[in-house]
């Protein structure tokens, strides 16, 4: 009977929520949130135990309709239904502004058109964003400056590279004091050495696609504590790199926006339950987080992963927090 209640309020959840979720009009004011202090917690946070709760992070901020990719708005989205982390893209403009977008161009994720290095930020904050259905939004182009100061006491952003170096990115997140809610990706063993040798507080996700990868980070003596590993978009992985990171206190990454979430976009996958099965199962294979494009999907797959016992070690990072953002409409 309880299996059978717990079904249900996945589904009913899922069914408020909706793969094509249309904002309401409100400002979400209640938030799925970590309660992580200082970088030393982050690290906690982080490290591999037995007892570890999955977790999402939502690839580009987990867009959908209405929602466009890389917008604070659909951060709050995401969060108001699920805990996740936020993946999210940095690139410069002509003025070396930071602003969060994927692509080089502008045209498939705003009205604007040409390249995002050929602007000034004053240019680029003109623009609306589209979302992955091509609607025009009221949203506007955020600055990693302000992304990094609305995720406190919130999330966890994780900065991709784009054509941002290691060293700016560890630069803009000591400037806002944000070494416990953010992360980089380290794309290079260089990459890797570099940003230890800046900040050691700072955590990176690397890329441990097979032993070899992980071998050499192992070489680098910089310490697990400062690592999350990317394993893989591909589902068939090698469990000895599971193995082998969490006999090191490392969790695991392994992506969905490849495959499952793609699927089930594309009606192959033809329930959300069956979806559900995919995203559990990548956990009992060995993964600790998932990377989705449908974070919020891939959050309520993963409800009960979540325990109820008090006695569980990372629960206490575990928060759900009534806040008003402090960023304006337009973000």
């Amino acid at each position: 009977m309880r299996k059978i209640l717990f079904q249900i309020l996945v589904i009913s959840l899922f069914a408020i929520s909706g793969c094509l979720a249309q904002p309401d009009g409100k400002k979400k004011d209640a938030f799925h949130t970590f309660n992580i202090n200082d970088p030393e917690e982050l690290m906690k946070f982080f490290s591999y135990s037995p007892d570890r709760i999955p977790l999402i992070c939502a690839h580009r901020g987990g867009d959908r309709k209405y929602y466009p990719e890389n917008c604070i708005a659909t951060f709050e989205n995401t969060l108001s239904e699920v805990h996740a982390m936020i993946e999210t893209d940095p690139r410069y403009t002509k003025d070396s502004v930071i602003v969060l977008m994927h692509d080089p161009t502008l045209e498939r994720t705003t009205n604007g058109t040409g390249r995002v290095c050929d602007y000034t930020w004053e240019e680029l904050r003109k623009l609306k964003l589209k979302d992955s259905f091509g609607n025009i939004t009221d949203y506007q182009i955020p600055t990693l400056d302000e992304a990094l100061e609305w995720a406190k006491s919130k999330t966890i952003l994780v900065l991709d590279r784009k054509d941002v170096p290691i060293d700016v990115r560890i630069k803009k997140i000591a400037e806002h004091n944000a070494a416990s809610n953010a992360i980089v990706i380290a794309y290079s063993i260089e990459e890797i050495k570099k940003c230890y040798s800046i900040n050691h507080d700072i955590i990176m996700e690397i890329m441990v696609g097979d032993l070899k990868q992980v071998e050499a980070f192992e070489e680098t003596n910089v310490p697990w504590e400062n690592i999350v590993g990317f394993v893989s978009h591909n589902l068939n992985v090698n469990p000895e790199i599971f193995n082998l990171m969490h006999r090191n206190g490392a969790m695991c990454i392994v992506g969905s926006s490849r495959n499952h979430d793609l699927k089930y976009k594309s009606g192959e996958i033809r329930s959300f339950g069956e979806l559900s099965d995919k995203y559990r199962k990548m956990i009992t294979d060995g993964a600790d987080i998932i990377e989705a494009d449908l974070a919020i999907e891939a959050g309520l797959s993963l409800t009960n992963f979540i325990p109820v016992n008090k006695s569980i070690s990372k629960e206490k990072f575990f928060t759900t927090t009534k806040i008003k953002p402090k960023t304006n409409e337009t973000y």
